[in-house]
């Protein structure tokens, strides 16, 4: 009786054939653990993490729990880093539309990320805007220092010359894994590499470097901006492509507030499906991807724990090139719930192949090259992938494409607004800020609009509103030891990522 009674308690038993059908569409009800570790040197201290493994799409709904990771890479100043950190997955997901299910929330989140990344580089910025009357008066109390203590207050006048120290600009890579859906979001040159079973290496971001990215230069010079190299006196060329104004190697970052605005922070986002074998995903600042390959990054650390396997990634760096910059490396499994849970911290060398059974899963040896039903279960599914610098082409005509949103609330800063108050909408019965640019977009208050075309190069940026000189020799100076290299008194301060040059005539800053 008790066993019988005992019975009854238990839920139904599913027929066989709907079991089958959920794992072949990865929708079971059991979702992967997910284990993390984090690892890090600092040079200059101005790489960042973020770790949210607990989120909730929907709040006190434990089944719609999700967990995000991110690195943030700054130049310039830790300013963008720290409020990227602080305000980016905030602004992601006021994008998302409320009361969505799971299927709608994924097909919405590489539209709300774009949205996000968007806002995040808006807010920074009007968090560092400064007067005219502040930054004259900078001016002058520039010219009144002593030549030889420039060096010395390098640091001060770069918080002085912003009223904010906000001139600082950001990579960011942010991950989302839900189940075994994985969608990375990313700007600058910081990755997120995926490495499944059977020793296969994906990257999941595209690097904005102008060295080696031809696409972005020839949108940087569509966009109005020039791309060279850094000229010397006698016409020498050294260093990496750079983008003037700004001296930027990259060309896509959050912030960087006084370069050109064709340096965007519209994200390229790529979204795929793991196997149900599970994977590890690899995030981490060009300190360690300038010292490692990704096969290398990825061959360094498996079979190991999450934590074990950063640490030494990041070793491994070290030893290969140096203390040279930032290291920061976020390593995430995700792991199938059917293997155990954390898999223990045994000798890398005698237990490898153990460990890697436990994280990914033994092959068998049959399946191998062969491209069979089973085999196709235990490969890497691409949903989505997109890097266009184009907001009208990232947002869509229909974005929100579900949301019983407002008819005027912006899609990237989420504000309402109260129609012919600056409102741009699409150009079927609406108003529009720019008539000779049609927008097929969804609505875009004022500020983001301008902010759209400034990206799209059919805007002056801030510093020609303002009445600035945008020539390669006009930029305000920066953290790091400065060098005077004539006699016309020009600093040159060389960074990894920018140029910056103080150019004046004892009267004037030119």
């Amino acid at each position: 009786m008790a066993l019988a009674a005992s019975e009854g308690n238990l839920s139904p038993a599913l027929p066989l054939a709907t079991l089958i059908g959920r794992e072949l569409r990865g929708d079971g009800t059991e979702r992967p653990h997910v284990r993390y570790g984090h690892s890090g040197f600092a040079k200059r201290g101005e790489d960042y993490f973020l770790v949210k493994p607990d989120c909730l799409r929907v709040p006190g709904d434990p089944s719609s729990s999700f967990s995000v990771f991110a690195v943030f890479d700054g130049h310039n100043g830790v300013s963008a880093a720290v409020f990227s950190k602080e305000k980016l997955l905030e602004h992601v997901m006021s994008a998302v539309p409320q009361g969505i299910s799971r299927e709608d929330w994924l097909q919405a989140l590489p539209r709300a990320l774009v949205a996000g990344f968007v806002k995040t580089d808006i807010d920074f910025q009007r968090k560092g805007e400064m007067t005219p009357t502040h930054r004259h008066r900078v001016i002058l109390g520039i010219l009144a220092m002593p030549l030889g203590i420039w060096a010395n207050l390098a640091e001060k006048m770069l918080t002085l010359g912003t009223g904010a120290g906000e001139t600082s600009g950001t990579t960011a890579t942010l991950v989302v894994v839900d189940g075994f859906m994985v969608t990375v979001a990313s700007v600058g040159d910081s990755r997120c590499i995926l490495d499944t079973q059977g020793g296969e290496v994906s990257l999941l971001t595209v690097d904005h470097r102008l060295e080696e990215n031809a696409e972005e230069r020839e949108r940087v010079t569509a966009s109005g901006g020039e791309v060279s190299r850094l000229n010397l006196c006698g016409g020498q060329e050294v260093g990496p492509l750079r983008c003037w104004p700004g001296g930027l190697c990259l060309s896509r970052s959050i912030g960087d507030t006084d370069v050109g605005e064709f340096i965007v922070p519209i994200p390229h986002v790529k979204q795929v499906k793991l196997p149900n074998t599970g994977g590890r995903l690899i995030i981490a600042s060009d300190g360690i991807w300038d010292a490692l390959s990704s096969e290398i990054a990825a061959q360094a650390c498996r079979g190991l724990p999450a934590e074990l396997a950063a640490k030494l990634v990041v070793k491994q760096a070290l030893k290969t090139s140096g203390l040279k910059d930032d290291t920061t490396c976020v390593v995430v499994d995700i792991i199938p719930s059917d293997h155990c849970s954390t898999p223990p911290a045994l000798s890398p060398k005698k237990n490898q192949n153990k460990l890697r059974s436990l994280i990914f899963g033994r092959r068998s040896h049959s399946s191998v090259g062969k491209l069979s039903k089973s085999a196709s279960l235990g490969s890497v599914e691409e949903i989505f992938e997109e890097g266009s610098a184009m907001l009208e082409e990232r947002l869509g005509r229909n974005f929100p494409s579900k949301a019983n949103l407002p008819p005027f609330r912006c899609a990237i800063c989420q504000m309402d607004q109260e129609p012919f108050e600056g409102l741009m909408t699409d150009n079927v019965g609406g108003c529009c800020s720019a008539p000779s640019t049609p927008w097929a977009g969804p609505y875009l208050c004022s500020d983001c609009r301008k902010k759209k075309d400034a990206m799209e190069g059919k805007r002056s940026n801030r510093r020609q509103r303002a009445g600035e000189s945008t020539d390669r020799n006009h930029w305000a100076l920066s953290m790091q030891t400065c060098k005077v290299v004539s006699n016309f008194g020009v600093l040159l301060l060389v960074k990894k990522r920018r140029i910056n040059l103080l150019l004046f005539d004892g009267s004037i800053v030119r």
